[in-house]
């Protein structure tokens, strides 16, 4: 027999506490973002510096509280952006004609056929200089088309129903039927999805900082901490990698986590129907 995926409240109880103390900083943080002690330059986790410091004398506690904010404000961000094109996008081609429907059909399929990295680095270039804004816009804006391929199919499924054709008939308009009558039907066969993009849009932008092409050197985040890489591997300051590399990864894992309990959630949903 088939065990049922319990929920994951380990996951939901560490996401919840990573991303209250990151919104809580300037409580629990130590010492100021900002404060960069001579002193104390790459010093080891201990008494005075519970998770040690950088080559510049930061704090690496505060660093991470801090630069979670902008980490976890991009993974929002970026799925909300995401989520919203492709409600429409999917919506629109679920109720289109048929050649209209296969023309958008196609047009996503070019865009996962692109490397999303490329499509953000050159979006980015575009845009100038990065910020958490401009990257939560972009990444936003290329992770839309695996989930309007889900809302497109839901609204063939759906679009026919004799509550929309009513719907239409009485000139309800697209925004009306989409909230009132299709959104509710679509909205649990994607919310895996929407959490598996935010998790994903965190990684892209640790990516692009590793790259050089992040966020710059004033505003910390998750990913420009992971970008000190290679002068860790010149400096054996270990902490300065593994530290921030394990809390990112703590809350990858607890994102994925759930997003799979939505996802075989939503499997057994589906085959009791």
């Amino acid at each position: 027999m088939k065990r049922k995926k319990r929920f994951p409240k380990g996951a939901l109880a560490v996401l919840g506490i990573i991303i209250l103390a990151c919104l809580f900083a300037g409580i629990l943080a130590p010492y100021p973002p900002d404060q960069m002690d001579a002193g104390a330059v790459s010093l080891p986790p201990g008494s005075g510096h519970i998770l040690g410091t950088d080559n510049m004398g930061r704090d690496l506690l505060t660093m991470i509280l801090y630069g979670g904010r902008y980490s976890i404000a991009i993974g929002l961000a970026s799925g909300l952006i995401s989520t919203a094109v492709a409600v429409i996008y999917g919506t629109v081609s679920g109720l289109a004609p048929g050649w209209i429907d296969d023309l958008l059909m196609r047009f996503s399929e070019l865009m996962l056929s692109i490397p999303s990295i490329l499509l953000i680095i050159f979006f980015q270039a575009m845009w100038g200089q990065a910020t958490w804004l401009s990257l939560s816009v972009i990444i936003g804006l290329t992770g839309w088309p695996n989930i309007s391929k889900i809302v497109r199919s839901e609204v063939r499924q759906i679009g026919e129903s004799d509550y929309i054709l009513a719907a239409r008939t009485m000139e309800g308009g697209f925004w009306y039927v989409l909230r009132r009558h299709l959104l509710p039907g679509f909205v649990s066969s994607i919310m895996f999805m929407v959490v598996t993009n935010i998790g994903q849009a965190m990684i892209t932008e640790s990516t692009l900082s590793f790259l050089g092409l992040g966020l710059p050197l004033t505003t910390v985040s998750w990913g420009s901490l992971l970008s000190m890489s290679q002068e860790v591997l010149l400096s054996g300051c270990w902490w300065l990698i593994v530290i921030p590399g394990a809390v990112l990864i703590t809350t990858l894992v607890c994102v994925t986590e759930i997003g799979e309990y939505i996802r075989k959630k939503n499997t057994r949903i589906y085959s009791n129907l």
